[in-house]
């Protein structure tokens, strides 16, 4: 059976979907290290080219796959990780074709059958395992640790202060202290669990890594600009974007929901800010500080 009329671009759209997303998994493949990686990668490659051959038996066409989709993905992978990358074409990419994959070929087995290929593929991409997840737990609290701990912190040395140079200062050497103690707490958290299955090390590396990136990235506008005021509003504007960022990463590799979990984190960020506001105020007026 052959598609003609208005079923046949539709199927050519998924068959070229089906061809690019083959080429995505082999490039990843060649240049991951990791053996088990490899062959997963390769196996749901195989899976893409099979998809491809079931689709060209009802177009009767050959197509060529999406070149920028692939530098795309490809890119990502090596920028973000090969498990992010892959669920976020997973889940961008062909949610929103999943009914019209079941009902364009009017065939009656073809529904289950696509439902099951998509099964196996979910079941391939769970086997992939990534470095940079298993340590998720310890970049969670660095990052979380950082933006609370330091929104408020600069939130109230900038009523306390008003000195942009001064607030840089002591927030970077805060920063730099407290990411040193995160990670010393956390090798020593790492070390006390023998269940965990990660390095203590390399856990207490991704915390102190993670606190002071974003301790820097906090204090940037500190550095850059001269009203303290503008600063904070940048710095609080900076934290979101983080938060932001961060939970859709998170959201995409583990597959959790993402909305509550980034309001959340905003909330607790920008609500311990504003109480650190009047914090900074209360103490210029009672201590009677001037800088």
């Amino acid at each position: 059976m052959q598609l003609n009329g208005e079923s046949l671009p539709k199927a050519l759209a998924f068959q070229k979907n089906e061809i690019t997303e083959h080429h995505i998994y082999s490039r990843i493949a060649k240049r991951t290290s990791d053996p088990h990686n490899r062959e997963v990668l390769e196996r749901i490659a195989e899976e893409e080219l099979r998809h491809y051959a079931i689709w060209k038996q009802y177009t009767g066409q050959d197509i060529a796959p999406d070149r920028i989709r692939i530098w795309f993905y490809s890119f990502i992978a090596w920028l973000f990780g090969l498990t992010f990358a892959v669920k976020l074409m997973e889940g961008v990419e062909q949610g929103a074709q999943t009914a019209d994959r079941a009902n364009i070929l009017g065939i009656p087995e073809m529904p289950a059958m696509l439902e099951n290929e998509a099964q196996h593929e979910r079941e391939l991409i769970a086997l992939i395992d990534e470095e940079r997840l298993r340590y998720i737990g310890s970049v969670v609290l660095g990052l979380n640790d950082a933006l609370v701990e330091f929104t408020g912190t600069l939130a109230g040395l900038t009523f306390a202060i008003q000195n942009s140079r001064i607030i840089a200062v002591a927030g970077l050497i805060t920063g730099v202290a407290a990411s040193l103690s995160m990670a010393a707490s956390e090798y020593l958290s790492q070390r006390s669990d023998t269940t965990a299955g990660t390095s203590p090390k390399k856990a207490a590396i991704y915390t102190g890594l993670t606190y002071i990136v974003t301790v820097t990235l906090l204090i940037l506008p500190y550095l850059v600009l001269s009203n303290p005021y503008i600063s904070l509003v940048c710095t609080l504007a900076g934290a979101v974007i983080v938060i932001f960022c961060f939970t859709f990463y998170i959201s995409v590799a583990k597959d959790l929901p993402f909305y509550k979990r980034f309001a959340e984190m905003a909330v607790i960020s920008l609500g311990i800010a504003a109480v650190s506001f009047v914090i900074g105020l209360l103490i210029r007026v009672l201590l009677n500080v001037n800088v």
